[in-house]
């Protein structure tokens, strides 16, 4: 680990009158402070946000939520009001990390959680996420966890975070923060695509702070369901995730949502697939045809080509156990 220097602002425009190329904000240091010690992130300054007032979780006059970014993981899955209205991201919450980490990581934090992948670890090898256009070994090297959908000849790595998936699937929006005032970012604008320039992850400039992400009233608290498929039951990232929620009146599907994690650079959905399901009844062929529909355009790897069918017997699953349950009364069911 490299010496950096250490504030701790006492305002959001102190905050960000500090951020620049060679600093980064620090909350829970989950993620950062890994990166850190393996050299990947060297910076020179860090900015420990603890200090703001970004901890709150508060109803908005429409009937949504806003969470703010200091939130941390844990108070956000079993906050009451979020039980209540928004189980699929505490499922989605619960079904991440670890007791410990979920006590430390931050709301804010999550969303900008870096790739997992082998090579973006390893200062040994080559990675263009880490230094572009030094290659992409993943590509033709170890690719089982990568992905297989949105993927480019520059990066084949995938998202980690389940909370982004089940946000994905709620059509959130990050609330930021930077020398020109706040802005707001739709959700499934946050995070980018590889492309050729995989050391993006997403729309934030340098100078901007998350602080907080607002949920939108939605019809989805009965009916939905998040499932992760990993190596093992727990603490590992997904091979494939699924947020399913639907809005079902008299057998009909009248509103559908559906977020892929574990597959792209990104939380995956596609509202086109979400449509096919509207005004339909809900059945197992329908799920098949969704299924079948998100997952065309995947190109897996050597080593990926069985997240393929594991991801659409997972979506058919999700989808299903998602119009069966009934989160009415609030909770993990």
């Amino acid at each position: 680990m490299t010496p950096f220097s250490y504030h701790k602002p006492a305002s959001l425009d102190e905050a960000v009158s500090l951020a620049g190329p060679s600093s980064r904000f620090i909350a829970g240091g989950t993620n950062l402070v890994d990166l850190m010690k393996e050299n990947v992130e060297r910076p020179e300054h860090l900015i420990d946000i603890t200090g703001l007032a970004l901890k709150a979780i508060e109803e908005t006059p429409e009937g949504g939520v806003m969470i703010g970014a200091l939130v941390s993981n844990a108070d956000l899955a079993w906050h009451p009001f979020v039980e209540a209205r928004y189980p699929l991201l505490a499922q989605a919450i619960l079904a991440g990390a670890s007791p410990q980490l979920r006590n430390m990581a931050s709301t804010g934090g999550n969303l900008l959680q870096r790739t997992r992948c082998y090579y973006f670890y390893d200062t040994g090898t080559p990675c263009n996420k880490r230094e572009p256009g030094s290659g992409c070994p993943a590509r033709q090297g170890l690719n089982r966890m990568h992905a297989i959908l949105g993927a480019s000849d520059d990066c084949v790595a995938t998202h980690p975070s389940d909370m982004c998936v089940a946000l994905a699937a709620l059509a959130a929006v990050v609330h930021v923060h930077g020398p020109a005032g706040a802005r707001q970012i739709p959700f499934a604008d946050f995070h980018r695509l590889p492309g050729d320039t995989p050391q993006r992850d997403n729309q934030l400039a340098q100078d901007e702070l998350i602080t907080g992400i607002e949920l939108p009233a939605e019809p989805f608290a009965v009916h939905c369901r998040y499932i992760k498929v990993r190596d093992r039951a727990s603490y590992a990232f997904a091979l494939v995730s699924v947020a399913a929620a639907l809005q079902i009146e008299n057998g009909v599907i009248r509103e559908a949502r559906l977020a892929l994690g574990g597959v792209a650079h990104k939380p995956w959905r596609d509202p086109s697939v979400e449509a096919l399901l509207q005004g339909k009844p809900a059945s197992t062929e329908l799920f098949t045809h969704a299924a079948d529909a998100l997952l065309q355009a995947a190109k897996p790897l050597a080593q990926n080509g069985f997240k393929v069918p594991l991801a659409r017997s997972t979506i058919i699953r999700a989808l299903s156990e998602a119009c069966a349950a009934d989160n009415s009364q609030g909770g993990m069911q």
